[in-house]
């Protein structure tokens, strides 16, 4: 047990999607492990569980009250994938209040990008020992995406692809099956005016992405992936929606050539806005999750909006 003064402990507070299995029988040797290991290090602990009783807004505003008025703002854990550390993330935006992440999810990109371990008891050690890092945070509207916002046929690609998950389990794979299913079955095309930095573009596409992960979007082997670290909006638009044009972006993109690919634009700006010429809301992935919003859409930068803890002497940037 820590003998630490009870009034220096820090607050961490601990944030979990009920359905990530992150205090569960299952992982329960891991979860004594989690507590112990915090305590040991000074932490004051509660848990948080999302679920459909308490929504995520009611905790973080319960959370953000208990780390503002303590001597030491300590950490706000996010035990989660991508989509979870979006959520809570989204609260903490220049409170100087420091998360912390437990990866749970599929893919993990923010963990990996900030070069935090998997493991998650070498997590923990990170939480615990690291250092703070104030990262770029993209803006969809009021919304932030850390990895990617993307429009057309990605956001059916993404609920194809919940689907099959809920069918056979999660897996890395249906990404890939998802999208092939969606392209051999639906076929949707987007009539926008995108404006880049004060110039507009009249485009009719069935897909527009926009990346702030400089490591997803090197895996995609994206020369704008460098632009994300300095705080510029990346994005890329095909131009054409036949169904042979987007097999073949599929295919360049399990090769992880999509760069390559004929009819595919990518570019960095500072501000770019979205109009959907029949559409007043459109549906968007975005880091994972499908949301709703309302034509236009502004997308912006918020340059080291979010502290963030990485291992120590780490120079990785979202």
């Amino acid at each position: 047990m820590c003998d630490c003064n009870l009034t220096m402990l820090k607050p961490l507070s601990i944030i979990y999607n009920q359905k990530s299995g992150f205090h569960s029988a299952q992982r329960s040797k891991v979860y004594d492990e989690i507590m112990t290991f915090f305590i040991k290090y000074g932490f004051e602990i509660q848990l948080f569980e999302f679920n459909q009783q308490n929504s995520i807004d009611t905790l973080m505003r319960q959370i953000v009250i208990r780390h503002s008025m303590a001597n030491n703002a300590g950490v706000v854990v996010v035990a989660g994938g991508d989509g979870t550390v979006n959520a809570v993330a989204s609260y903490l935006l220049n409170t100087g209040i420091t998360l912390g992440i437990l990866p749970f999810g599929t893919f993990n990109y923010v963990a990996r990008v900030l070069n935090i371990p998997l493991d998650l008891m070498d997590a923990c050690h990170v939480i615990a020992t690291g250092e703070v890092k104030k990262v770029h945070v993209a803006k969809l509207n009021q919304r932030i995406y850390l990895n990617n916002a993307s429009l057309g046929l990605y956001p059916l690609f993404i609920e194809k692809r919940e689907r099959y998950n809920r069918l056979f389990g999660r897996f890395p794979l249906h990404a890939y099956t998802s999208a092939l299913d969606v392209l051999l079955r639906r076929h949707r095309e987007l009539k926008l005016e995108v404006m880049v930095d004060g110039e507009k573009y009249p485009v009719k596409t069935p897909l527009v992405f926009f990346g702030n992960n400089h490591l997803q979007l090197q895996e995609m082997n994206l020369k704008i992936a460098h632009t994300v670290r300095l705080g510029k909006i990346a994005g890329v638009i095909v131009a054409k929606s036949d169904k042979m044009t987007l097999m073949k972006l599929l295919f360049q993109l399990l090769k992880g050539d999509i760069e390559k690919a004929s009819d595919v634009y990518s570019f960095a700006a500072d501000h770019v806005t979205v109009h959907a010429k029949k559409r007043k809301k459109l549906h968007i992935a975005i880091d994972g999750e499908l949301v709703e919003e309302q034509s236009p859409l502004h997308f912006s930068v918020e340059r080291d909006a979010l502290a963030v803890m990485v291992p120590a002497n780490v120079t990785a940037s979202i």
